[in-house]
């Protein structure tokens, strides 16, 4: 297993070879960035987008959170991490595209659809609840129809998916750009078992890319 002695191991491969072989690149990026596409995608260690999608740095915004969700529009107070990044990518880099990204055996729509950490404290499951706790009417429709069983996992990995460009939908600097056809808005999901991506349709479909 990867410890951070082993990352550092890895940053000098690549001060060695990567980054001095693009030079010219990272010069540029210096100066700043202009990806054309935001990634909302889950933490989790197995589905790194970069990766994925065989990108080089520089070539996509992308932030990270349990159960890649994105979370409505509001304006209280508060540390809205998502939100921001949100914010930055479509009204400073003026992305054309986001795309948000599911998985197979996420086990944050596995917490959302067990319930597992209901009532939980922070620290103790709490604030995993708290945060899943955005799939709650997803979970309750996909619940009514497939049970808790591996169909109803994967199903509300797809609602995952669903809820979150939903939710960028209520950002009206989201809404006024992809009625004014300027952004748009993309789904995918990753099957971590066969590395088949799928992708979502405007009917919300998912079918591989």
């Amino acid at each position: 297993m990867t410890d951070f002695a082993d990352m550092v191991e890895g940053y000098r491969r690549f001060r060695a070879k990567g980054w001095t072989e693009q030079r010219e690149r990272w010069s540029q990026l210096s100066q700043g960035q202009d990806p054309k596409v935001m990634v909302v995608a889950c933490s989790d260690s197995r589905v790194d987008p970069m990766q994925i999608f065989d990108v080089a740095p520089g070539e996509i915004f992308t932030v990270r959170n349990v159960a890649n969700l994105v979370p409505p529009f509001e304006t209280s107070k508060g540390y809205h991490g998502v939100s921001a990044a949100v914010e930055f990518a479509v009204t400073q880099l003026e992305v054309p595209e986001v795309v948000v990204m599911g998985h197979a055996s996420c086990g944050g729509c596995a917490a959302a659809l067990s319930g597992g950490f209901k009532d939980s404290k922070p620290g103790e499951g709490g604030f995993i609840s708290d945060w899943v706790g955005l799939l709650d009417d997803a979970r309750d429709k996909v619940k009514a129809e497939f049970g808790d069983g591996a169909d109803a996992k994967r199903e509300l990995e797809h609602e995952a998916v669903r809820v979150s460009i939903a939710n960028l939908r209520t950002f009206p600097f989201v809404a006024d750009r992809e009625a004014a056809g300027t952004l748009k808005l993309r789904g995918a999901y990753f099957a971590i078992a066969d590395g088949q991506l799928h992708v979502m349709d405007d009917d919300g479909v998912f079918a591989p890319a």
